[in-house]
């Protein structure tokens, strides 16, 4: 959850002119988790990653957790992981080709189908 709440304090941060950091993290963690932060605390006065020209990336995190959760449950989930065909699988489609195929291309051919956001959200409990 805590990734969620970076992620919307970012984009608040980002895309106002003059924020009030305290103010925004406070909101984006009572959104998420249902309790504003505490009053005493400044969360961006600590969090380096949206000051050091880092915060953009900071986001690339959740995407691969999004793409990771989707091919657990899409492929390793049934099978068990230490299913040889779903290894073998892992190997051909993703292991194999290396940097010869972008790397999207590489997980359509693992799943069979366009990622999706599923099972990350299952995973979270959002689902």
């Amino acid at each position: 959850l805590s990734s969620g709440i970076n992620a919307e304090y970012g984009q608040d941060i980002h895309t106002k002119e003059n924020a009030d950091t305290a103010a925004s993290f406070s909101n984006a963690n009572e959104r998420v988790m249902g309790t504003p932060a505490p009053a005493s605390t400044n969360f961006a006065a600590q969090f380096g990653h949206m000051a050091g020209g880092y915060d953009a990336q900071y986001y690339g995190y959740m995407w691969s957790e999004v793409y990771s959760d989707d091919m657990f449950q899409s492929v390793f989930r049934d099978a068990g992981v230490l299913s040889k065909e779903a290894g073998l699988k892992y190997r051909t489609c993703i292991l194999q080709p290396g940097g010869s195929i972008d790397a999207f291309d590489m997980l359509k051919n693992m799943l069979g189908r366009e990622p999706n956001s599923d099972a990350f959200f299952k995973a979270k409990g959002f689902a």
